[in-house]
């Protein structure tokens, strides 16, 4: 006769309580059940597990130490049945995330593949939109989590966010550029040249920020939402650009070489950064993606921070 997880409760109850009736009634079950059970569990182990007198029952020296490993078994089997639940809870939906187009097209592709294969039914619904756009929709609760660039966050009242990538901008220009030669790139130096201005996810509202910080203004030739289009402009010698190192390419569509260099003035870093409602908890399915996210972008961050103590990286 095999043992029964039922008997198991049976008796940790009975043997907890000291009272079979008692026992009983917060088993919410009749007492000869609980009886049955126990007798049934006895004959199967081969000895008596607990004792019967007026006063209730007592537990056997045998009855003690199976006591022990009954709690251990029921125990076990709880946490399965509760870690198996959990599971069944993240796969029965699918995570919303916002992304900004810069994120959804350099940043986010590669590590939400591994997310997926390393977490198997779990699905993924994308919604790419401007910043006020996902913002909103995180607050209205359309969407449970945004990977996007944190640095242009408005309404941070109501919105929580965590750092994932920290990027440097840079100076882009053609390898036969005259600003080049110079041994130090200030912003004055670059605001003497033909300059191409990057719309893409309120890229120029950030380079006027900085720019106008400094008493300075660039001398756009050109405005555009493509990147591929800038390096092509870049790459061509029709004009610099300041942008985020997570976004260069050494060479643009028509094969043009496209050189790194650094600023000798400081403009601020281009942060991706996870963003979700303060006033709401994570679940964990939205926890377990942001997790993953975090663990698998800090090898990018710190490799990012080797790139940027170089002087000058040419392409």
């Amino acid at each position: 006769m095999s043992i029964s997880l039922k008997q198991l409760r049976y008796f940790v109850a009975a043997a907890e309580v000291g009272r079979i009736s008692q026992a009983a009634s917060e088993l919410n079950i009749s007492q000869s059940a609980v009886t049955i059970a126990i007798q049934q569990l006895e004959m199967t182990v081969g000895t008596r597990l607990l004792v019967r007198s007026h006063d209730g029952v007592s537990v056997t020296p045998a009855g003690t130490r199976f006591l022990s490993r009954s709690r251990d078994i029921l125990s076990a089997v709880e946490e399965c049945v509760n870690e198996t639940r959990r599971s069944t809870a993240l796969i029965a939906r699918t995570l919303r995330v916002g992304v900004s187009p810069t994120v959804a097209g350099y940043f986010l592709p590669r590590y939400l593949a591994k997310f997926q294969t390393n977490a198997l039914g779990i699905g993924t619904e994308l919604f790419e939109g401007p910043r006020s756009m996902i913002e909103q929709r995180l607050i209205d609760g359309e969407l449970d989590l945004a990977v996007m660039l944190i640095s242009n966050l408005v309404l941070t009242e109501q919105l929580s966010s965590k750092m994932l990538l920290r990027s440097v901008r840079r100076l882009w220009v053609a390898p036969s550029h005259p600003i080049t030669r110079l041994r130090s790139i200030t912003l004055t130096e670059v605001a003497k040249y033909p300059y191409v201005m990057l719309t893409t996810d309120e890229s120029s509202s950030t380079t006027l920020r900085y720019w106008t910080a400094q008493g300075l203004k660039p001398k756009t030739v050109f405005r555009t939402s493509s990147i591929e289009a800038v390096r092509s402009m870049v790459g061509s010698g029709l004009g610099v650009t300041i942008l985020s190192e997570l976004i260069y390419r050494p060479r643009s569509y028509d094969n043009q070489r496209i050189e790194l260099l650094d600023l000798a003035d400081t403009v601020p870093t281009m942060d991706i950064g996870l963003v979700w409602r303060t006033d709401s908890d994570l679940p964990p399915l939205t926890q377990a993606f942001c997790d993953f996210l975090q663990f698998s972008s800090s090898g990018d961050d710190r490799a990012a921070m080797e790139v940027h103590k170089g002087q000058r990286h040419s392409a």
